[in-house]
């Protein structure tokens, strides 16, 4: 199959933008053309001012382009950490609406969806958000419409939950432009067992498994979807048991024997994974990150926060500061 026109990709990278997930899109693309003996797809890196970009692994990357000079693109992809932002929100923020308005696609992997809300493009559109993320997301951005798919195709607006699903995503690229037999192929080259699309969620590691491999048993994975749906309005184990129809005790007991822990200290441990994630991807004073997963005070926070992480949440944010590559791109990011 010859393709009259390759489809040119730009990849706007943000200081702490995750190596993994540019070279899991940009690999299978490279495997295609060569694949297919010719160039159906080409790219090139970005930057807001064209300007030497740091990734999380302290790895510089020049720019080929900066923002202004994008016309030409068929599909931007935002790379970054959660918290990383233009040096000038309101020049790179009208500069992607007016790509926007102007028929290019724009998508954003892993953390690079925070800068693609922020730009005002995504209104109204769900958005892929890794699980690691998804506290801090929603924290931000209560309005969205956040997924756990691997993958949230929206018309023009392209979003994937990590490099894996960025790779997901190059073959999507590939089987529409190409067709699914070098999309396969190319999936073959890498050994990627399977080319996942819409509808896919996350794999989500648990707090404490048996290490046997096995998936939680049924009543466990309800009772942690229920304590999923109530980070910042707790859920009693009560009323989980009620809306589970089982018994307390009955719940007490599967959850020693799937997690070792009790659910109250399983739900705590989700709780505080949520908190982590705001102190470490946001801003957000320490009584909104208390308030946001359920505590009237600050005082439970942290004497729960620091049983599950060894400091307070402040001690921890200062910590994670000292890891910034600069001033808005923190590590790590996935």
């Amino acid at each position: 199959m010859l393709i009259d026109k390759k489809i040119e990709i730009g990849f706007l990278l943000f200081d702490g933008f995750p190596i993994a997930c540019l070279t899991s899109i940009v690999e299978p693309l490279r495997a295609a053309n060569e694949i297919a003996g010719q160039e159906a797809f080409c790219w090139s890196l970005v930057s807001e001012l064209g300007q030497k970009v740091k990734s999380s692994a302290n790895i510089g990357f020049e720019a080929d382009r900066d923002l202004s000079d994008c016309q030409s693109i068929d599909i931007l992809f935002l790379l970054s950490s959660p918290v990383a932002g233009f040096g000038d929100p309101k020049q790179g923020h009208g500069a992607l609406r007016m790509l926007a308005r102007h028929g290019t696609t724009l998508g954003g992997i892993s953390g690079g969806v925070f800068p693609l809300v922020r730009a005002g493009v995504m209104t109204g559109r769900p958005v892929s958000v890794h699980w690691c993320y998804e506290a801090a997301f929603e924290a931000e951005f209560p309005e969205m419409d956040a997924r756990r798919e691997v993958i949230v195709f929206d018309t023009n607006r392209y979003t994937a939950a990590g490099a894996a699903a960025a790779f997901d995503l190059a073959l999507h690229l590939i089987e529409d432009r190409l067709g699914s037999d070098i999309a396969h192929e190319v999936a073959c080259w890498f050994q990627h067992p399977m080319m996942r699309g819409e509808g896919v969620r996350q794999q989500v590691p648990n707090v404490r498994h048996s290490g046997s491999g096995e998936k939680l048993p049924p009543l466990v994975a309800k009772s942690v979807e229920l304590f999923a749906g109530s980070v910042g309005q707790p859920i009693s184990i009560a009323e989980v048991a009620q809306q589970t129809g089982v018994t307390p005790r009955q719940i007490e007991r599967a959850f020693k024997q799937a997690t070792g822990l009790s659910p109250s200290h399983y739900y705590r441990a989700m709780r505080m994974k949520a908190a982590r994630q705001m102190v470490v991807y946001t801003k957000d004073p320490i009584p909104e990150i208390a308030a946001a997963i359920g505590y009237s005070s600050v005082a439970p926070l942290v004497t729960h926060y620091r049983a599950a992480f060894g400091l307070s949440p402040s001690e921890d944010r200062r910590r994670i500061n000292r890891f910034r590559v600069e001033d808005n791109a923190p590590l790590p990011s996935v």
